[in-house]
């Protein structure tokens, strides 16, 4: 997706014994509504958008983000608007991908221009980032009320399920080609037995309220939902067939974390299994700036779940980086006043928006040939006194690179810098790339880094 010609450099860092945690997984942008896939060993994250400072549920597309060691995450950027339906008109809400036969299918929830009710869509694409396609021209489903929050799931046989819906729960089954489905639309009853019973509403006998996410697991099904009243938590319901009859498990996540709303998001991956969901964690978070966040999901032996609390994420990365290979700015474990943008010219790329701004990358291998010269893609519309330090361990740790950043004028203009090490790089290190410069704001852009070894 992005333009490269250039290789560019990277740092690291000694690891300290301190431990990190990483939720919300994205500090750079609002995301909200997670949906993880699993391709080709690597795990793809989809989410919503929230627009800064919204008010309201201000979203208009869909980004994706990846990740090779649940630590570091690579930012992928937008990778689908509303906007390229011809029938929408707006609401780019929670959607879902899946990966049948080599083909990639994103369900998604938005607005009909044609009688201004919410539809499913499906957009179809080559690989995990697209590009998408809308094969349709029309939405897949659309009923009386409340399309929105698609979950798909690919069962064993081959068969396709799909579930949507608020505040009803709805379900077809699609054929082969993914793109259509069988029979009627089938209104799931909301029954105490299959979702619990909601305190102090007669009208909503069950506690089922949206964001329905289906998962398999030793040939159980389980049905993950936001649940009501607000604000929101997340119960579960299993079932021994992916169609239902449903029964009522339990709370998996109480309600917290700033945020009214939130979204479940449940995957295995590499031998764990992983529970995404979002809450309003971030400066300036709440109900409409919300912030995806992941953590693991423990079973107990009779296949049931115990509540849990949201935690600080994970604190290990399963992988390292290598880095004389390129690596993309992007690919963040944390970071602090960094936003991510997104042009044509290189694709998705950070700028420091103050001062003393970084980013975090862990468990950056180099190995004991060692690394002697670091080299990265930057630029500057200041004209002096922007540099970039590469430590290792914290923003204040061992100083391995001052990068003088040049003035490029924009960022549509970058230039590849080659920096001398200090001294020679071994060992695993966590990377820190801070950002310096007494200017009142956007200090700098960064695009990507690699080392080259002594």
């Amino acid at each position: 997706m992005k333009k490269r010609t250039l290789f560019c450099a990277a740092l690291s860092i000694f690891l300290t014994g301190r431990v990190f945690g990483q939720n919300p997984i994205v500090q750079t942008t609002y995301t909200a509504d997670p949906a993880p896939l699993v391709y080709n060993d690597r795990l793809y994250l989809y989410t919503t958008h929230d627009e800064d400072e919204s008010t309201w549920f201000n979203m208009n597309n869909w980004r994706v983000y990846s990740t090779n060691d649940m630590a570091n995450w690579t930012d992928h950027g937008v990778i689908l608007r509303y906007t390229d339906f011809e029938w929408a008109k707006g609401d780019a809400w929670a959607a879902q991908c899946v990966e049948k036969n080599g083909k990639f299918y994103l369900y998604v929830p938005a607005i009909s221009k044609f009688n201004n009710k919410g539809a499913i869509g499906v957009a179809v694409g080559d690989t995990p980032l697209g590009p998408f396609y809308d094969p349709l021209g029309k939405p897949l489903v659309q009923s009386d009320w409340g399309d929105i929050d698609p979950t798909v799931f690919i069962d064993d046989d081959g068969e396709a399920h799909m579930y949507w819906g608020n505040p009803k729960l709805k379900y077809v089954k699609l054929n082969e080609d993914m793109i259509s489905y069988k029979g009627n639309i089938v209104e799931v009853p909301m029954t105490e037995a299959s979702f619990g019973k909601r305190d102090g509403d007669p009208e909503r006998p069950s506690k089922y309220e949206e964001g329905p996410w289906l998962y398999k697991r030793n040939d159980h099904y389980y049905l993950f939902w936001p649940g009501g009243p607000l604000p929101e938590f997340i119960g579960y319901s299993t079932s021994k067939y992916a169609e239902g009859p449903w029964t009522y498990g339990g709370i998996v996540m109480p309600a917290e974390g700033r945020a009214f709303t939130n979204h479940p998001g449940v995957i295995d991956f590499r031998g764990r299994t992983y529970f995404f969901y979002h809450n309003g964690a971030l400066p300036g978070g709440g109900g409409f700036t919300r912030s995806v966040a992941v953590q693991e999901l423990q079973f107990n032996e009779d296949g049931s779940i115990d509540p849990m609390k949201m935690t600080d994420g994970i604190t290990e990365a399963i992988a390292t980086i290598n880095p004389y290979e390129l690596t993309q700015a992007e690919t963040i474990n944390w970071s602090e006043n960094v936003k991510s943008f997104q042009n044509g010219k290189v694709g998705v790329f950070i700028k420091a928006k103050v001062d003393g701004a970084y980013t975090r990358v862990k468990s950056v291998d180099f190995g004991q040939t060692g690394a002697s010269t670091f080299v990265a893609r930057v630029g500057t519309t200041h004209n002096s006194g922007i540099t970039m330090e590469v430590r290792s361990g914290s923003v204040e740790g061992k100083l391995f690179a001052t990068v003088k950043v040049p003035l490029t004028g924009g960022d549509n203009r970058w230039q590849l810098v080659e920096t001398k090490l200090r001294q020679t790089i071994v060992g695993k290190h966590d990377l820190y790339f801070v950002f310096k410069g007494q200017v009142p704001s956007n200090v700098m852009y960064f695009d990507c880094w690699k080392f080259v070894k002594d």
